[in-house]
């Protein structure tokens, strides 16, 4: 339900870079957001939220129970007794790369439906069987390349960033009272989250923009180099930062809750 909630509040700032990274540098953030009000309305910054609940929902689970598993069979290890930064982006990057490849499918439809002339395709499952009529299966992994490129980078560091902040944190209120806290608190808990997930959407953001190109592509068949490469020529370097704001504002929320229901997940169960 907390994922529900998150998603939701964020929704209009999702709906916002999508339409920037569709719409390019040639339109001005304010004049898009406009552009939505004027064609859809008030609904029309929800738009394609129910799907994107569906496949956030599973890829977060993925992602974190991957994570977990991963580092739990490391301490397995003989001779291992702690898990090092080098484990945790290695746990990170798994964790990320296996959620992308199960969950691209329906990002690749939700793309398509919030594109121009989505509204035509008669909704998710009118979406599926057009690409997979007239395009093939495989269209529905249209942009894999550079979701597993950055996915794996961007859980990396999300994962990575997190762990390193609360570790420092830890050992330093340990080495100020004798007692020390096992716990960060809801507030540090929500900093480092919200911290992780925006350096983990600035490093990859590129990568973002060129899978929504690839992913929006009908006839055409450019692989990732050439997307690239079109995408530079067409539009200039500034494009492949195109609605990186909204995005950034949207991850903060969205890092930080995850983390703090993560946290208070494994307190519950007691899990350390």
């Amino acid at each position: 339900m907390r994922e529900f909630g998150d998603r939701t509040c964020v929704a209009p700032l999702e709906r916002i870079k999508l339409e920037c990274i569709i719409q390019g540098p040639a339109q001005s953030l304010p004049e898009i957001v406009r552009c939505i009000w004027a064609a859809e309305g008030a609904r029309g910054f929800w738009k394609g939220n129910l799907l994107n609940l569906f496949r956030m929902i599973p890829f977060k689970c993925i992602s974190f129970v991957c994570y977990d598993m991963y580092c739990d069979c490391l301490l397995h290890v003989p001779g291992k007794s702690e898990i090092t930064n080098h484990d945790r982006l290695v746990g990170g990057g798994i964790s990320g790369v296996a959620a992308t490849v199960v969950c691209l499918p329906l990002d690749t439809i939700r793309t398509r439906l919030i594109a121009p002339g989505g509204g035509a395709l008669g909704g998710v499952e009118g979406c599926f069987f057009h690409m997979v009529r007239n395009e093939g299966f495989l269209s529905l992994y249209k942009g894999l390349a550079p979701a597993l490129i950055s996915m794996g980078p961007s859980s990396a560091v999300f994962y990575a960033v997190y762990d390193m902040l609360k570790a420092f944190d830890l050992s330093r209120r340990r080495r100020q009272s004798s007692g020390g806290r096992k716990e960060l608190g809801v507030l540090r808990t929500l900093v480092y989250g919200a911290v992780s997930g925006a350096c983990a959407e600035t490093v990859t953001y590129p990568l973002e923009v060129l899978r929504r190109q690839l992913q929006l592509q009908r006839s055409s068949r450019l692989g990732m180099a050439s997307a690239f490469v079109r995408l530079i020529q067409r539009d200039g370097v500034g494009s492949l930062f195109a609605g990186l704001l909204p995005s950034t504002l949207q991850v903060l929320p969205s890092a930080a809750l995850s983390y703090l229901f993560y946290e208070l997940m494994k307190s519950v169960l007691k899990v350390t």
